[in-house]
């Protein structure tokens, strides 16, 4: 795989997330049921810390639990080394 088409599905992916979490926020205030917060987790462990972070901050939700304010930091953290890994192994081809 190209690492341009890699980073295209990385960057539709982070703003799925970046959604997700907006719609999650928007589902809380109508008292509706909700995207579970293993799945946002798992969203942002797959490639998604960013857009869970940014969602995080611009929608001002899950800011309370410290499972985000710890977890979406860190997975960022794992998910450039994730990436930096997969430029590695494009470059040694």
């Amino acid at each position: 795989m190209r690492i341009e088409v890699f980073l295209g599905a990385y960057l539709i992916w982070n703003i799925y997330v970046f959604i997700a979490m907006g719609r999650d926020k928007r589902l809380a205030k109508l008292g509706q049921w909700r995207i579970q917060e293993l799945n946002l987790l798992l969203m942002g462990f797959v490639l998604g810390g960013i857009g869970l972070f940014a969602g995080m901050k611009f929608f001002r939700h899950k800011t309370q639990h410290k499972k985000f304010v710890i977890g979406a930091p860190i997975m960022i953290f794992v998910n450039f080394l994730m990436l930096g890994y997969v430029y590695l192994q494009t470059l040694a081809k």
